[in-house]
């Protein structure tokens, strides 16, 4: 062979080898496609790798701290990573290494548990308006942490044994008194989904961690009280702005408002903040006392500092029936089923003068017999709804009165002027009474007003109907006693339990 073809032979031998192996010489492009996976990270192409399983196996054995942490056997890719196969002749391929140092720090990796969305409820503002608290997620490893933290949440209101008596329906029944659980459920919507959940949210691992979520809307110790000489259960939990069924809840080894405590004892004291909203529907049948009435009579042969008491009044009793609405321990609604008559109440018979003497000839303050009235029809302290004290870090100014039907009457405390009669967008149709002593009684939340300003009025007297306009859960009277004009509705004044009235 000459030495020309041999020349020829070596060019042509070295242009087949590169062909022969699948490349060309010029480009990384092959000759023929291959299989690999192109990733996308959020939406966007950060790459192709040859094998999918290899890169979720690296991720599995890279993020042991992670398992460990939460206990699962295995840890997944992000849930916005996406995988598509495909054929290309591109041979720019990343290693599994490369692809986990840039997905790492942008999105989180994920591991398989449970997403909790609990949604929210229409509540009333202050204002009057009608808002829709946000919806909410939870991720927990097991479905059983929440579902068990959703009871012990409920049993925080209800507590254990009734709870427990309602859920294996082991209620005593009613004989004469007495009082049943009929309902207990969760107002929010809730659901539970399966899914791999992002690592780089908060993940509840034990019940005990999300009880107090959502008791306390945080998962942060509470505010640490120590006990003094004199404390009472009250005193501590007013103190804190706080109302007592809080206190308890915060200290789930104080059972009864009536314990006793013990200087250097140390409480948790912190505002109740639900996440959800727990449902409480009982059936109740109770005797109250029937308010008795007042009649005055006037002798104009005694002087007007002249007052007898002619007959005693004395309280009747009778027994009641209703189902009553509680939304995470507050009674929201009552309504009253029905009402016997055990015994009639004695009305009370008063003697005034009306015999001016010459130093009065001007006029005289309004009397008072410094016993004080009841002012609803259902007259007994056991138709309180809602006491006066902190609600959920809120002063509520007064005792909410339920049970008397809608448009039932509303009786003056006792006698004085009527210092306001109109409507406010919280407490809708009102009344304000001076009583001349320091003393003004409210009357809110009312059906019809009776009265108006500047009228005198009497102890007993019906000023007015039990309604729910304004901001009401249901219908009831709120009703409020100050000292001093009331500062939320003029200028001065403090409120006080007006329960203290009838002490």
């Amino acid at each position: 062979m000459n030495r020309k073809i041999k020349y020829l032979l070596l060019i042509l031998l070295i242009t087949l080898i590169p062909l022969s192996l699948g490349f060309t010489t010029t480009s990384n492009k092959l000759t023929s496609p291959q299989k690999v996976y192109r990733v996308y990270l959020k939406g966007k192409y950060i790459g192709l790798i040859e094998s999918k399983s290899e890169l979720e196996k690296y991720i599995n054995k890279k993020e042991e701290e992670v398992k460990k942490k939460y206990n699962v056997d295995k840890v997944y890719t992000p849930k916005d990573l996406e995988i598509k196969q495909e054929y290309t002749y591109n041979n720019n391929i990343y290693t599994v290494e490369e692809i986990y140092e840039k997905i790492k720090d942008i999105s989180p990796l994920t591991i398989n548990g449970y997403r909790v969305r609990i949604g929210g409820v229409t509540k009333t503002q202050a204002d009057s308006e009608k808002v829709k608290t946000d919806a909410q997620t939870i991720y927990v490893i097991d479905k059983d942490v929440f579902t068990n933290s959703a009871v012990n949440t409920a049993k925080a209101f209800i507590t254990s044994d009734l709870y427990d008596a309602y859920a294996n329906k082991t209620q005593a029944e009613i004989k004469e008194t007495g009082s049943l659980i009929e309902n207990i459920y969760i107002k929010n919507k809730i659901s539970i989904s399966k899914q791999r959940i992002p690592i780089d949210k908060k993940i509840y691992l034990d019940e005990e961690e999300l009880s107090k979520y959502l008791l306390f809307g945080t998962t942060e110790e509470q505010s640490n009280y120590v006990v003094q000489p004199g404390d009472t259960i009250e005193k501590v939990a007013f103190n804190n702005q706080m109302s007592t069924e809080e206190l308890m809840i915060a200290n789930n080894d104080i059972t009864d408002v009536k314990t006793l405590l013990y200087p250097g004892q140390n409480l948790k004291v912190g505002v109740v903040q639900p996440q959800v909203d727990v449902v409480e529907e009982d059936y109740i049948i109770k005797d109250e006392d029937k308010q008795y009435t007042t009649e005055t009579q006037e002798d104009p042969n005694q002087y007007t500092d002249y007052q007898e008491v002619r007959q005693a009044g004395a309280n009747g009793k009778n027994r009641v029936t209703q189902q009553i609405q509680k939304v995470n321990g507050v009674t929201v609604n009552t309504v009253t089923i029905e009402t016997k008559v055990l015994k009639e109440p004695i009305k009370e018979i008063i003697v005034k003068g009306t015999k001016r003497r010459a130093s009065a000839a001007y006029g005289s303050p309004v009397a008072i017999s410094g016993n004080w009235g009841w002012p609803a029809t259902c007259g007994s302290p056991s138709s309180i709804s809602s006491g006066y004290g902190y609600r959920w870090g809120s002063l509520h100014d007064g005792n909410d009165i339920a049970g008397c039907g809608y448009g039932s009457a509303i009786f003056a405390a006792n006698s004085g002027t009527v210092k306001e009669s109109g409507y406010q967008s919280i407490n809708g149709q009102y009344i304000v009474i001076d009583h001349h002593n320091g003393i003004y009684t409210y009357y809110g939340h009312l059906s019809q007003r009776y009265v108006s300003e500047n009228e005198t009025v009497s102890k007993g007297q019906v000023i007015g109907a039990m309604g729910n306009t304004g901001v009401a859960y249901g219908v009831h009277l709120h009703f409020g006693a100050y000292s001093g004009y009331p500062i939320k509705y003029g200028s001065g004044g403090n409120s006080f339990n007006s329960m203290a009235l009838y002490s």
